[in-house]
C-alpha cells in the first residue's frame, strides 16, 4: 500500500506542470489523468478527489466506499485511516509531491484455511518526492518514519513485525538506451519479528524470534520502460470491455511489443547487521548476512545470479557433536545463477502468435515450439565462485549444468580446498574416541584419494557428469555410460530372429 499511493499520483502528474496556475480546471485535469488510467469509477464512488489547497493539488483517498464495497463479501474488513497527497506544478515541467508515507488500518478475510487478519501502523511516516513527467518516474524522492508495526495472523501463524526510525531514498535518470535508470537505499534500525507457528499435528506453538539492528536495502535499475509500461495501463483501462479489447487486439500487441525488455538490468541486496534467529533449540546467528539478486530483462542472452553471503555464522552447538564444531562453517559466499535465457523469443512468439478470439488464446503446441527454441539458445545454470570457510580450512566450488540433449544434463564442477590436511587431522584425533569421527576420517581419506594437488598446495577435484550418465574425476572415470536401451517396434518381425530372440527384444551394448 505505501507504494501504490505515490503511484497513484505518479498516474496523475503524466503530462508536464509548466508553471500552469494552481485552479480548479487544473483540478480536473489531474482528475481526467488518473481516470485515464484507472478508469472513472473511483472518483465516482468518492474513493478519490482533487481538489484545490493553497498553491497545490489536494489527492484525498477516503476508503469508505471501498469499505460498503467489500462488506458485499463474506468475512471481508478493510478499515483503514484516509489518505492525502498533495502536489504542486514547477517551473521546470516537474511537480513537488509530498504526503503522509501510507495510510494506517486493518483488514480480515476468510482465506483458504479460515479466517485470516493484518494490521499496520506507521508512526510519523513522511513522504517527498520531485516527479518527471518526461521520464514518467520520480527524478528524486524521500521517505522516512519513526516507527513501524504490523501484525498478521492465520490458522497456523501469527506474524508480530516492528522497527524503528527508518529513511529511504530513491533517484532517477534518463537510460543511455531508453527508459529510466534507477537507483534506492534503505534502511531500517531495530528490525525485529516474532513468527508463533502453530503445529496442527502436535497442537504446539513454536515461537521463532528474527532480529537485526539493522537492516537496508539498496536496488539499482537500467532502462525500465516507464512510459510504455503506463501507456499499456492505460490500454487497459480504455479497453475493459471484452468485445472491444478483441477488436483492438492488435494495438494491444503493439503496446506489448514495445514495453520490451521491460528492464535492461535490475540488481538489489537486502543487508543485515548482527543478524539472529531464536528458536526451541536455540540461538542462530551471523554477524553479518546478505541476500543479492539480480536479472536482465527480456533478451536474447539474459542472466540470473543469486547470492548469499555470511560472517561470523553460529548455531547451537548442542546440535552437532563436540568434535565437530570446530569444523563448521564460520563464513559463506555463495553465488549461482543462470546465463543465455531466451525470453525474448518466447515473448515475441508468444505476442505474435495468441488470438483473444481463440479459447485458449494459445495454441496447444504453442508450449512445445517455445521449448525447443528456448533450449537451441542453450541456456546454462551457473554455479559462480562460491566458498565455505570454517576450521582453517577454505572450501571453493563453481561450475555449470548445459543440457545438449535438450533433456538430460551435463554437469561440470569444480571444488578445491585450502588446509584439507587440517580437516583429515581434526577427524583423526576425533576418531579415537568417537565412532561417528572414525567413519568421516575414513570418507576423507577416500575423498582425498581422487584429488590432485596444485602448486600452491590446494587440492582439486574436477568433476564432470555426462548427459549419458558417465561421470569422471580429474579425468578419470568414476562410472562408465549407462547402457544403451533401444526398443525393436517391428511388430512383423519373424520370432527367433534378431540378437535376443525375438521381436521387441532389447540390444544392450
Amino acid at each position: 500500500m505505501k507504494r501504490v499511493l505515490p503511484f497513484a499520483l505518479l498516474l496523475a502528474c503524466s503530462a508536464p506542470a509548466l508553471g500552469q496556475t494552481v485552479d480548479s480546471e487544473g483540478a480536473k485535469q489531474l482528475t481526467d489523468n488518473l481516470a485515464r488510467y484507472f478508469s472513472k469509477k473511483p472518483f465516482e464512488i468518492g474513493f478519490l478527489k482533487v481538489s484545490v489547497e493553497g498553491d497545490a493539488y489536494k489527492l484525498a483517498f477516503d476508503f469508505k466506499p471501498v469499505v460498503e464495497l467489500l462488506a458485499k463479501q463474506d468475512g471481508l474488513k478493510l478499515d483503514l485511516t484516509p489518505y492525502t497527497l498533495l502536489t504542486k506544478p514547477r517551473s521546470d515541467g516537474a511537480w513537488d509531491v509530498s504526503g503522509n508515507l501510507a495510510p494506517e488500518g486493518s483488514m480480515e478475510f476468510n482465506g483458504p484455511q479460515g479466517p485470516q487478519s493484518m494490521k499496520i501502523s506507521i508512526k510519523g511516516g513522511k513522504f517527498v518526492g520531485v516527479y518527471d513527467p518526461e521520464l514518467a518516474a520520480f527524478s528524486s524522492a524521500t521517505s522516512s518514519l519513526e516507527g513501524m508495526n504490523m501484525t498478521s495472523q492465520d490458522a497456523r501463524q501469527r506474524t508480530e513485525m516492528s522497527s524503528g526510525a527508518g529513511t529511504a531514498t530513491m533517484s532517477a535518470t534518463k537510460g543511455a538506451t531508453g527508459g529510466v535508470d534507477f537507483s534506492m537505499v534503505q534502511t531500517f534500525a531495530d528490525f525485529a519479528e516474532v513468527i508463533t507457528i502453530d503445529n496442527p499435528n502436535s497442537g504446539q506453538k513454536i515461537p521463532l524470534t528474527v532480529k537485526s539492528p539493522e537492516f537496508s536495502v539498496d536496488a539499482k535499475g537500467k532502462g525500465l520502460r516507464t512510459k510504455p509500461i503506463l501507456d499499456l495501463l492505460a490500454f487497459a483501462v480504455a479497453n475493459e470491455d471484452e468485445a472491444k479489447l478483441k477488436a483492438d487486439q492488435a494495438e494491444l500487441k503493439s503496446h506489448l511489443l514495445t514495453a520490451l525488455p521491460i528492464w535492461e538490468r535490475i540488481d538489489g541486496a537486502y543487508s543485515l547487521k548482527d543478524f539472529s534467529v531464536g528458536s526451541p533449540i536455540g540461538s542462530f546467528g551471523a554477524a553479518t548476512l546478505g541476500i543479492a539478486f539480480g536479472m536482465d530483462g527480456v533478451s536474447r542472452n539474459g542472466t540470473i545470479s543469486y547470492g548469499i553471503k555470511a560472517s561470523g555464522l553460529s548455531i547451537p552447538q548442542n546440535l552437532v557433536p563436540a568434535w565437530s564444531v570446530a569444523l563448521l562453517p564460520t563464513d559463506i559466499d555463495l553465488n549461482f545463477g543462470g546465463a543465455n535465457i531466451d525470453l525474448d523469443t518466447m515473448a515475441k512468439k508468444a505476442i505474435e502468435a495468441f488470438d483473444l478470439n481463440n479459447n485458449p488464446p494459445l495454441s496447444a503446441d504453442f508450449g512445445d515450439g517455445v521449448k525447443k527454441d528456448f533450449l537451441a539458445n542453450g541456456p546454462k545454470i551457473l554455479i559462480g565462485h562460491s566458498t565455505v570457510k570454517g576450521g582453517g580450512a577454505e572450501i571453493g566450488l563453481e561450475g555449470d549444468m548445459t543440457f545438449p540433449d535438450g533433456e538430460k544434463p551435463d554437469a561440470n564442477v569444480t571444488i578445491d580446498v585450502t588446509g584439507y590436511d587440517k580437516i583429515v587431522a581434526s577427524l583423526q584425533e576425533a576418531a579415537k574416541t568417537d565412532p561417528q569421527a572414525s567413519q568421516a576420517f575414513t570418507g576423507a581419506l577416500a575423498i582425498k584419494g581422487f584429488a590432485k594437488t596444485l602448486p600452491d598446495g590446494r587440492i582439486e577435484w574436477v568433476i564432470n557428469a555426462k548427459h549419458d550418465g558417465s561421470v569422471t574425476v580429474n579425468g578419470a572415470m568414476l562410472k562408465g555410460p549407462d547402457p544403451v536401451v533401444e526398443d525393436n517396434t517391428d511388430q512383423d518381425a519373424i520370432p527367433g530372429e534378431g540378437n535376443n530372440g525375438g521381436a521387441g527384444a532389447k540390444l544392450q551394448p
